[in-house]
C-alpha cells in the first residue's frame, strides 16, 4: 500500500538542515486550513484539542466519528498533505484505525502512549501496536508516535523517552514526538534518538529556528493557533459590544 501523499509528506521530514524544522500549522476546520495553505505551508497537522473546541468538546471527549468526519471535511478542503492527531486511536484495532482513517484522506497521524486515566502505556505492549498499524498501513500512513513522558510526570522523562523512542521507531514509527519536552531536553534526545523528532513549541515564529537548531525535525503548535485565533474573535467581539 502506498499513498503519492505520504510519500511526499514523509520526505519532508528527511534531509532538513539543522534550524529549519518542518513547520505544520494546525487546522480545526476548513477555513483554517485553507488559509494556512493560502500562505505556503506544505503540509498540516490536525490537532485534537483544536478540533475538539471547534466541535464543543473538551480535549479528549471528541467522539471518533465526529474526529474523523472533522479530519476529513479538513483533507477535503486542501490540496497538500494532512496528519491527523487521532489521539489513542479511540480503542478501534489497528486495522479498523488505518481503514478509517485512510477513509478520510490523511495521510499521517499522532498517536499517544497514555491515557487521560490510566496514565502512561506499557511502552512495550505500545510498541506492538503501533508495530500492528504500521503493518495494517503500509506506507500509506506517515506515522507520529507521541510520547507523553514529560506531561505525565515520569520520574526520569529524558531516558525514559529516549528508551520508548527507541522501541517505537523499531516498530515502524516515521517519528516521534515526546510532547511537553522542553528546548532544553532537545539536544540530549536529538544525540539520543535515530529519526525525526516532533516539538511542541509556543505559537511564535520568533522561535522555531531555535527550536530546529535544538534538534527539532518537525513542528506543531497543539491547540495553540487555535486558541490565538478564539482569543481574537473574543477581542472582535469586545470592540462590537
Amino acid at each position: 500500500m502506498v499513498s503519492t501523499g505520504a510519500t511526499l509528506f514523509r520526505a519532508l521530514h528527511h534531509d532538513r538542515a539543522p534550524g529549519d524544522p518542518l513547520v505544520l500549522p494546525g487546522p480545526w476546520d476548513a477555513a483554517s486550513a485553507r488559509a494556512f495553505e493560502e500562505a505556503g505551508f506544505p503540509a498540516l497537522a490536525t490537532p485534537s484539542a483544536g478540533v475538539a473546541a471547534s466541535l464543543g468538546y473538551e480535549d479528549g471527549s471528541t467522539p471518533a466519528d465526529e474526529m474523523f468526519a472533522a479530519v476529513r471535511r479538513i483533507v477535503r478542503s486542501v490540496s497538500v498533505p494532512v496528519s491527523a492527531d487521532i489521539e489513542d486511536g479511540y480503542g478501534l484495532s489497528p486495522k479498523e484505525l488505518v481503514a478509517r482513517l485512510l477513509e478520510t484522506g490523511a495521510v499521517g497521524c499522532n498517536l499517544e502512549d497514555s491515557t487521560r486515566d490510566d496514565g502512561l502505556k506499557d511502552p512495550h505492549s505500545q510498541a506492538d501496536w503501533l508495530a500492528e498499524v504500521r503493518s495494517a498501513a503500509g506506507d500509506a500512513i506517515v506515522l507520529n508516535a507521541r510520547i507523553d513522558t514529560f506531561i505525565r510526570a515520569a520520574a526520569d522523562p529524558i531516558p525514559e523517552t529516549i528508551d520508548r523512542a527507541r522501541l517505537y521507531i523499531a516498530a515502524g514509527a516515521d517519528c516521534v514526538y515526546p510532547i511537553g519536552a522542553p528546548l532544553t531536553a532537545l539536544p540530549h534526545l536529538r544525540a539520543a534518538i535515530e529519526g525525526p523528532i516532533n516539538a511542541g513549541t509556543p505559537a511564535d515564529g520568533s522561535v522555531l529556528r531555535e527550536w530546529g537548531a535544538a534538534g527539532a525535525t518537525r513542528i506543531t503548535f497543539g491547540p495553540g493557533l487555535q486558541r490565538r485565533a478564539a482569543a481574537a474573535v473574543r477581542e472582535i467581539a469586545d470592540g462590537l459590544l
